[in-house]
């Protein structure tokens, strides 16, 4: 009929950039899980984690995000990609990740009756190639480790790849009397500055 209007057709929604986790980390996996996150890819890179001459823990932190992202986004081109890099640092000294029970041991009389710091850092990059970068920093302390709370924690096994050589997650969080900052950061993602920096590249959180 003459004059009649059209009904009106809803606009679609503006597609969802898919979303790229750069680690194989299954802890990280877990966490974004948390937000309400299920990465349409996980690409796990290979860049070399070496730290740089006279580079400090924080840098190292921010660096190794930042070249995960990179490594992640020449694979997954138009997407957003989500990295993270966990570091412990004792003064300026980073710690190993533990591959071995000697390094693992190493850590763990270092840190015993003393606080150390958790930098965890995320790269997040958006599918016109903006680079945004957050880093938590968490403070912990470790009660003063016995010989045999060592032995056990060794023989546990939960030390094995973990930075510091121990797995806030797991056992180990019977060992640290104080924590100020992010938990989840250091275990591997800090999720305040992950939302916010997913939110930000148009990934809807909850």
């Amino acid at each position: 009929m003459a004059g009649d209007a059209s009904p009106a057709i809803p606009s679609p929604e503006l597609a969802q950039p898919e979303l790229v986790l750069a680690s194989a980390s299954p802890r990280r996996l877990e966490l974004l899980g948390r937000l309400g996150l299920a990465p349409a890819r996980v690409v796990a890179t290979d860049i070399d984690e070496s730290p740089l001459k006279a580079e400090r823990p924080r840098a190292h932190a921010v660096r190794l995000a930042a070249e995960k992202a990179r490594a992640a986004a020449a694979l997954a081109p138009g997407c957003v990609i989500l990295a993270g890099d966990t570091v412990v640092g004792a003064g300026a000294r980073i710690l190993p990740k533990a591959e071995d029970e000697a390094t693992a041991r190493r850590c763990l009389a270092l840190l015993s009756g003393r606080r150390h710091r958790v930098f965890s850092a995320i790269a997040v990059i958006t599918p016109d190639g903006a680079l945004r970068e957050a880093l938590s920093e968490t403070i912990v302390r470790f009660k003063r480790l016995s010989r045999e709370e060592i032995d056990d924690y060794i023989a546990g096994g939960q030390w094995h790849g973990k930075a510091g050589g121990y797995a806030i997650q797991g056992s180990a969080e019977g060992f640290c009397d104080w924590l100020s900052g992010s938990h989840s950061g250091v275990v591997g993602l800090p999720l305040y500055e992950t939302r916010r920096l997913l939110k930000a590249a148009g990934v809807k959180v909850k």
